[in-house]
């Protein structure tokens, strides 16, 4: 969506209200169009980019595997300057015109709010990594297999047992 912004960085006070929806074809994960709803204002001088984008994400569990899908809501908060004394400033965003196109700035945002590490719940048990049971549904009766090294032990202990 292209912003027309110059109003804004002339008028102190001044606001801009928007809303659109951004296609995020080239991520599987993310299920629906991302709903971008925020603003573009002026206070003391300062012209502020404030958003949030709310979208469907389904992905497999990074532990469990079970496909499981989930609403994020993302707040995306910058602000705009049509000039910089420091060129390597990363705080602000750098316009070269009045005009905005803020689709690369809510998908970058987006890219980086995503999680690393995608968990069905917090307390996700996993799977049994001898047998590859779902442990989250059920307990499997699995022993981890002995260290050939240690058998000699292991023959050691059973006979104290017994």
């Amino acid at each position: 969506m292209i912003l027309e912004l110059e109003p804004i960085f002339n008028n102190i006070g001044q606001r801009l209200d928007f809303e659109y929806q951004l296609a995020l074809t080239d991520f599987p994960t993310i299920e629906t169009p991302a709903n971008i709803k925020g603003s573009v204002f002026n206070r003391a001088g300062v012209v502020h980019f404030s958003a949030a984008a709310a979208f469907d994400y389904e992905a497999p569990c990074d532990r469990c595997a079970e496909m499981t899908k989930r609403r994020f809501h993302i707040p995306i908060e910058h602000i705009l300057v049509t000039a910089l004394n420091n060129e390597e400033n990363d705080e602000f965003i750098l316009l070269s015109g009045m005009r905005f196109e803020t689709d690369d700035l809510v998908r970058e945002d987006i890219i980086l709010s995503l999680p690393s590490s995608y968990l069905c719940r917090e307390d996700c048990k996993g799977v049994c990594q001898y047998c590859g049971k779902n442990l989250n549904n059920d307990s499997c009766s699995c022993h981890a297999p002995t260290d050939p090294r240690l058998a000699v032990l292991r023959q050691l202990l059973d006979n104290e047992s017994e």
